[in-house]
């Protein structure tokens, strides 16, 4: 019979996140494509692994349509090299598609069933917009289930604001601001591009390569984002510079278990701790992972007072404030998003809890005073998800929390 195993992440890559759309630089790249392109790379930098021994892959994609359909993990597994004894399956939790990903492949790991597994998500946006061609039932709106602009998500965002007037349009403006200030830093740093796999492009202008995020702004002021329209409601407080933009981008991570990681020789990066999922109203998503991180905390035997790093997805600047007021936290705390995140880099739906995993996997190495971090995010329809992870190269040592 199998035993109960630890889950390990050990490691993470993705592409340059790219602008959606026919100006954005992955307009003539296949969604399969890239997220091919990210598995490539993971299992170059992996070479102690066989690949015959990937037990399953699951990738996610929010709209599972065209190069984005198929049974993703299975196509993308036989396009990346693996053998043709290695299965695959996609994935679909909207925005938290590869976070559902890792939480899935990691049960099947802490179960027994696998020792090595690999997974990720996609999203090309430009090709395939949130919702396109779907066909909501009726009954959604003919019972007033869920509100007609629920799947709005810029309309959900301006709830939150609506419900806690206190979290102004000029905090979301300033939490945005920070965002792409602390991404512009962490480049210069040099912390961003050794998780990044490098992608051929193609355009009219001929052949490239994309080496970094395509929607940076660093040059963003308060001033110049007081001015910016507010696309969801008249004088509302969402905008471009407080919100994610759509992006296109592909990320994957390589799990496994105890044995594996004492088979193969590995250095893990992180340890599962615990994980949870819940709903709220869907017309409020935003708020969704106060819930979820408040069960994860729960199962894990934990206090928001543990966590001593935090990965938060942007979707909007307002979400991730009603997560910090609720638990008492600053809205410029360097313990959340201290790179930068969503607003600066992009938020390819189904693609990005990888990527708040990848960031906080290389914060952990540089704070070994750190025992704990969370990866959070709102999710569409009304849900959250977080997951708790354990640093490995904690010490115990008290420094910066």
């Amino acid at each position: 019979m199998a035993e109960r195993t630890d889950v390990y992440f050990v490691d993470g890559v993705r592409t340059p996140f790219g602008r959606a759309g026919e100006k954005g630089m992955y307009w003539n790249t296949r969604a399969d494509d890239l997220v091919v392109k990210a598995m490539i790379g993971l299992l170059e930098r992996n070479p102690d692994v066989p690949k015959d021994r990937v037990d399953d892959v699951a990738i996610a994609a929010t709209t599972q349509v065209g190069d984005q359909g198929l049974t993703l993990g299975r196509t993308a597994a036989l396009l990346a090299g693996l053998p043709r004894s290695v299965p695959g399956f996609a994935i679909d939790r909207m925005c938290a598609g590869a976070m559902t990903s890792v939480t899935t492949l990691g049960s099947g790991i802490a179960f027994g069933a696998y020792d090595v597994a690999i997974a990720g998500g996609v999203e090309h946006m430009g090709r395939h917009p949130m919702g396109f061609n779907a066909d909501p039932n009726p009954r959604f709106l003919a019972e007033k289930l869920v509100s007609g602009d629920a799947l709005d998500m810029g309309k959900t965002a301006e709830r939150i604001h609506d419900r806690f007037p206190h979290l102004t349009k000029e905090r979301s403006d300033r939490f945005g601001m920070l965002s792409q200030q602390k991404i512009a830093a962490a480049y210069a740093a040099g912390k961003i591009q050794p998780d990044l796999v490098p992608v051929a492009l193609r355009s009219e202008q001929g052949w490239g390569l994309a080496t970094q995020d395509e929607g940076m702004r660093p040059e963003t002021t308060m001033e110049g984002l007081a001015s910016l329209r507010t696309p969801f409601r008249p004088h509302g407080r969402v905008t471009a510079g407080n919100a994610s933009p759509l992006t296109d981008g592909a990320t994957v991570s390589l799990l496994a278990g105890s044995d594996a990681v004492k088979e193969f020789g590995l250095r893990p990066k992180m340890r599962m701790v615990s994980f949870a999922f819940a709903g709220v109203e869907p017309e409020i998503m935003g708020i969704g992972p106060v819930p979820s991180t408040e069960k994860a905390l729960r199962k894990a035997g934990l206090t928001i007072d543990d966590i001593g790093l935090f990965e938060l997805n942007e979707a909007f600047a307002v979400q991730v404030l009603s997560l910090l007021d609720h638990f008492g936290i600053d809205d410029d705390d360097p313990r959340v998003n201290p790179w930068g995140g969503a607003i600066a880099v992009g938020h390819p739906l189904a693609a990005s809890g990888v990527r708040l995993m990848i960031q906080l996997a290389a914060q952990f190495e540089e704070h070994p005073e750190v025992r704990y971090g969370l990866t959070a995010m709102c999710v569409g329809l009304g849900q959250g998800g977080s997951v708790i992870w354990e640093n490995p190269h904690f010490t115990g040592k008290k420094g910066r929390k």
